[in-house]
């Protein structure tokens, strides 16, 4: 069976494809935007234009447009390939980052949430998730991290002002979904946005 995972939910861009659990072929790119442009050619640059039986996509937290491209991407190729659809959410892609570098340990998902704000979750050593993602403030982030080591775009300025803990600064790629714990996914792919969106309804 192959896999195709999709993750653009950030400013990152990613896709991977992999058979019988191996990894054959991926592209990562940190574009900040312009994911809508680059997705579909990416994973058409893959073996075979990425054809698989399972894709696997990031359901956020994240960028809204990201996140809502990526879930949209994965369910038309879905429709077309007659493939099965999993999500997974974005920060336990980062935990399981930390964890394939430094070993299995505790860590704190610390990414940017946008207006000032980090996504913050904890996750234990085997991945499973402490707590609810949230979007906090700087200072509301540093009392909610419980773990020295801090993993995401915002781990060196979370970890610098909370005066302690080890840095792991990363984005998020598709690549290391085959590392994530298989009770992460998940058949109910709808947005994981973390936090109220930013365009407001006209009074």
């Amino acid at each position: 069976m192959r896999t195709l995972a999709i993750e653009c939910a950030t400013e990152a861009c990613s896709v991977a494809l992999f058979e019988a659990g191996a990894l054959l072929a991926h592209d990562h790119r940190v574009l900040g935007r312009g994911h809508a442009e680059h997705l579909v050619p990416m994973i058409a640059a893959l073996p075979d234009k990425g054809k698989a039986q399972l894709i696997k996509v990031s359901l956020g937290p994240g960028s809204f447009t990201g996140v809502r491209i990526g879930i949209a991407t994965a369910r038309a190729l879905a429709y077309a390939w007659q493939a099965q659809v999993l999500g997974y959410p974005t920060l336990a892609l980062v935990a399981a980052m930390a964890r394939h570098q430094l070993g299995s340990q505790p860590v704190t998902a610390a990414m940017t949430a946008g207006h000032g704000q980090w996504f913050i979750q904890n996750f234990d050593e085997t991945g499973t998730a402490l707590d609810a993602a949230a979007s906090l403030v700087p200072a509301e982030a540093v009392i909610a991290a419980q773990h020295a080591l801090v993993a995401g775009t915002q781990a060196e300025a979370l970890v610098a002002l909370r005066g302690a803990g080890s840095p792991f600064t990363c984005h998020p790629d598709a690549r290391m979904v085959a590392d994530m714990p298989e009770a992460i996914f998940t058949t109910s792919v709808t947005p994981v946005y973390g936090r109220a969106p930013d365009a407001k309804l006209p009074t």
